[in-house]
């Protein structure tokens, strides 16, 4: 290739790159007819013409005053005949392209030379090789700080005594060179504060932009202005009218990566082909495509923000239409996530949800919109989207759940909890705060899961809800006996239990057996507990719902080991492990192979129990705990020690 190309967002540092691969080509000899460097100001007020450009070029290499031809033609005509002739290769470095018209004309009539290019836009219409350049990566952006602060005082300590701090403030910067450019600049010149004050700023103002700016050293080794703002404005101002609305309105996006239907639902019906102009948006490093790696349709891409684009962008909204595009992709949200949830929950004789053919199909649209579903939920602090964010915020409960994002599930029950309580509106209050006692006591926060779900039953209770305030009973009875509360959690639960069956509500009943035969086994009333471990089996086995049958099999396969019954409890182990692999629940995989573990040790089988916590280990693993994984695979190289039940709750 003639022609390279260095692209990407302005401030990437596209010119310190095209300028040092230069220093060293020249140093190894490469070029031995030296370098040409033009700055075309391509993303200036008035930038430089090709016109203009030659003027230089021909400057450069020697042809000034009478020697200048008269006319435009005769000069490039004259550029072109100069480099044909020198014999000695030359790098013609075009910077800060922003149009191809701006550098085409000053082409070499020659394939001699080369040429390199800088642009913040990729022009794909000509035979060019392209670099891109992206941000660097969080170790480099620390490296560069570092290094930098190192340069002008080696005895600067502050990287080496404030690394969380320092970290934080190259992602504040978000990893750009030019704005770690500035933070550095700052940082020398407040020697005597430390990197935390000025991250504290920062976030004080929520606007990086701003602080670096006002506190720009002013600019950099090439003369240009150390600052950001006017560079993102410069980029976004050159935008046709349809693209600029789209990028400002996709800033607006709950969080930093996007669907193309989430954005589609930002944009309004209006917008043309959103594909079309994200692609465009793109070409200018405004956003960047995100693949799943596995051949996703184009539809599947999703697209990222900057950070310092995003704040930049919300910054030049409308009001009216801001809050009226996150309207329209709040009700998106509602709509899909009450449909996942739904498929979630699915039993068999119930209805089918139109968008999600199957369980698997709805576990993958919430794992992809997870950040931006928590994060629209927090807008319910707002009036004007509460009653929404309230209703997403409540459907995402069995999913963060599931897949055991309880920190996630936390900070939306809070959110639900509050606007509910703002808006009086006293049963969603109560389910957030069944939702968020759950979370509590998963996280090991048992007396805070207690009040929590006390609250809720007792909002139930006063709203005459009758079936919640049941589970609620239920729920209270899982975190009394997490508590170590067993003998008041036995009789929590024995009461949910007693209310299903009144009210005949088979699949709940079977869920109060489930969690009533573990608070029986704990407090030593084995036989009680298997029979309830059986009674629930039974029932959620007519309830057509396999994975609560799996739960039930698991927690018989520990009561039944509790009693010295190994063969039978090997039995229902291997059961729930072929559900939890079934319904790729890796979690439970783990648990249960965990217990499989213990039962071959009781029953002398040492090769044996190791397999099966190694196996524990990689279920764990692929389940995202960290910690059991290596409480499983300790187990597989200690010796044999006494009997550790791992039982399962719901």
């Amino acid at each position: 290739m003639l022609i390279f190309a260095v692209t990407g967002m302005g401030g990437v540092g596209k010119t310190a790159l095209a300028v040092e691969a230069a220093h060293r080509a020249l140093a190894r000899g490469w070029f031995p007819g030296g370098t040409l460097f033009v700055d075309l100001r391509g993303y200036d007020e008035t930038p430089v013409t090709a016109d203009q450009a030659v003027l230089a070029l021909l400057d450069a290499l020697g042809v000034r005053d009478g020697e200048l031809p008269p006319t435009t033609d005769r000069q490039y005509d004259a550029y072109r005949a100069l480099l044909v002739e020198r014999r000695e290769r030359m790098l013609l470095i075009l910077d800060n392209a922003s149009d191809p018209a701006q550098y085409l004309p000053l082409l070499p009539g020659t394939d001699h030379h080369r040429v390199l290019i800088t642009s913040r836009d990729r022009h794909d219409a000509l035979p060019v090789r392209l670099i891109d350049l992206e941000t660097l990566a969080p170790d480099d952006a620390v490296a560069l700080v570092t290094r930098a602060l190192h340069d002008t005082d080696e005895r600067d300590e502050r990287p080496a005594r404030e690394p969380d701090s320092l970290s934080e403030l190259a992602g504040l910067c978000g990893h750009l060179p030019l704005a770690l450019q500035i933070a550095v600049g700052m940082l020398r010149r407040r020697r005597h504060r430390d990197i935390a004050s000025l991250v504290a700023e920062i976030r004080k103002s929520g606007d990086a932009t701003a602080v670096l700016d006002h506190g720009s050293p002013g600019t950099d080794v090439y003369g240009r202005s150390l600052v950001l703002r006017p560079v993102l404005e410069t980029s976004y101002r050159r935008l046709p009218p349809e693209h600029a609305r789209l990028l400002r309105l996709l800033c607006l996006a709950p969080s930093a990566e996007t669907g193309t239907e989430a954005i589609s639902a930002l944009a309004g019906p209006d917008t043309g082909s959103v594909l079309s102009l994200l692609e465009d948006l793109a070409a200018r490093y405004l956003v960047t495509p995100v693949s799943n790696g596995n051949g996703a349709a184009s539809s599947a891409v999703r697209w990222r923000v900057h950070d310092l684009v995003r704040v930049f962008g919300t910054s030049v909204v409308e009001r009216g239409e801001g809050e009226t595009a996150r309207e329209r992709v709040l009700a998106l949200y509602v709509r899909c996530a009450e449909e996942a949830n739904h498929r979630l929950r699915w039993l068999p004789g119930t209805e089918e949800t139109e968008r999600f053919a199957d369980r698997r199909q709805a576990l993958a649209w919430l794992d992809a919109e997870r950040l931006g579903l928590v994060s629209a939920v927090e807008w319910a602090r707002e009036e004007r989207f509460a009653g929404a964010a309230v209703r997403l915020a409540l459907c995402l409960g069995e999913y963060l759940d599931w897949r055991r994002h309880f920190d996630d599930l936390i900070t939306v029950s809070e959110a639900a909890r509050e606007a509910a309580q703002l808006a009086g509106d006293r049963l969603n209050e109560a389910i957030a705060w069944s939702h968020l006692g759950n979370a509590l006591q998963e996280v090991g926060r048992a007396e805070e899961a207690i009040d929590a779900l006390t609250r809720a039953r007792d909002l139930f209770q006063a709203a005459g809800d009758l079936h919640r305030e049941t589970m609620a009973w239920g729920n209270l009875g899982n975190a009394l006996h997490e508590a170590g509360r067993v003998e008041e959690a036995i009789d929590a639960l024995t009461r949910a239990r007693d209310l299903f069956q009144l009210s005949g509500h088979r699949h709940d009943e079977a869920m109060a057996w489930d969690n009533l035969g573990v608070a029986l086994a704990e407090a030593g009333r084995t036989p009680e507990a298997i029979n309830a471990h059986t009674r629930a089996r039974d029932l959620f086995q007519a309830a057509g719902d396999l994975h609560g049958e799996g739960r039930a099999w698991h927690n018989l396969g520990t009561t039944l080991r509790e009693a010295g019954r190994v063969a039978e409890a090997i039995n229902a182990y291997g059961k729930d492990l072929e559900i939890c692999q079934q319904f790729e629940d890796w979690y439970g995989a783990g648990q249960t192979l965990h217990g499989l573990a213990l039962a071959h040790e009781d029953a002398d089988r040492p090769a044996e129990a190791r397999a099966a916590y190694h196996l524990s280990a990689d279920a764990f693993t692929r389940a995202n705990a960290p910690a059991e994984a290596a409480a499983s695979r300790t187990r597989a190289t200690a010796r044999p020690a006494p009997p550790n039940p791992h039982s399962q709750e719901h």
